[in-house]
């Protein structure tokens, strides 16, 4: 495998992921009860954004980086703050120079009695997650491919929380992976949050991939999509979605309430556009 996040880091992708995992973590903490978060392909954990793979792409200047430019208002920046909140504490001052991946947003929202499981197979990612969240106690590194994951760590046993799948991407096949890891999951945690992110390269290939989810048996699927700039074959990412499946009952109406504003600040050339939808269930 040669993806490395490091140059794709804070980018709008990041961000979208990021919106939903920390809306959906901050439902779970709601109840006192313990739960886990398991992440499939964690990555590094921390990123320097002026490091050299980061200012190769700039790719976080469209995504972090405008966020500042553009800022959110209203309800919708309320609802963001808490994600802002989190990028504004791993830096010392106003401009962000490091981005903080999903493992360490993730400790950062838990509290004493919750779990975190993060799986890396690529040796100097998972050196950097050691050195950069393994002194917790709450947090298992482990070197585990992703997809064998959900076979070994679904269902926790504290039977609440959820997994976060963010696959790179890199094979062809990755869409019928991911198809199959959903399915696999949650037929071993039917009531489990299952949150998959995965790009929109082809939008067909996309479309089709959410057609097969929707017929798989799976109850409860909601389908979130944010584009920057509109799609062109063999250019730079414009699009990229999350699929969450039984996720927490608000999550539709903050999303709503925050992609409308997220996707006009994004925007590129004034192509921003979103789509949240059921492909299951629904309220």
């Amino acid at each position: 495998m040669n993806y490395r996040h490091a140059f794709h880091a804070g980018s709008f992708a990041d961000v979208l992921k990021h919106v939903v995992l920390v809306r959906t973590i901050l439902h779970l903490l709601k109840k006192d009860a313990p739960f886990r978060v398991i992440e499939t392909h964690a990555g590094a954990g921390r990123y320097d954004l002026s490091g050299d793979k980061a200012a190769r792409t700039g790719e976080w200047r469209g995504g972090i980086g405008r966020l500042a430019e553009r800022p959110l208002t209203g309800e919708a920046a309320a609802l963001i703050e808490p994600y802002l909140a989190l990028v504004r504490a791993a830096n010392s001052g106003d401009a962000p120079k490091i981005y903080p991946g999903s493992p360490l947003i993730a400790r950062a929202l838990l509290r004493p009695q919750d779990r975190m499981i993060f799986c890396e197979l690529q040796p100097e990612e998972r050196a950097a997650l050691i050195k950069n969240a393994g002194h917790d106690r709450r947090a298992k590194i482990v070197a585990i491919d992703g997809w064998a994951a959900l076979k070994a760590y679904v269902p926790p046993k504290e039977r609440r929380g959820l997994v976060l799948i963010d696959p790179p991407f890199e094979a062809a096949d990755e869409f019928a992976r991911l198809e199959a890891g959903l399915k696999e999951a949650h037929s071993r945690w039917a009531t489990g949050i299952l949150l998959a992110w995965y790009p929109i390269k082809e939008p067909r290939e996309a479309q089709a991939f959410a057609r097969r989810l929707s017929r798989s048996g799976i109850a409860k699927i909601l389908r979130i999509e944010l584009a920057v700039a509109a799609h062109r074959p063999g250019e730079r990412l414009a699009g990229c979605g999350m699929i969450a499946v039984n996720p927490p009952w608000i999550l539709e109406r903050e999303t709503g309430v925050v992609f409308p504003q997220l996707a006009k600040s994004l925007a590129q050339q004034g192509s921003g556009n979103y789509r949240i939808d059921w492909l299951a269930g629904g309220r």
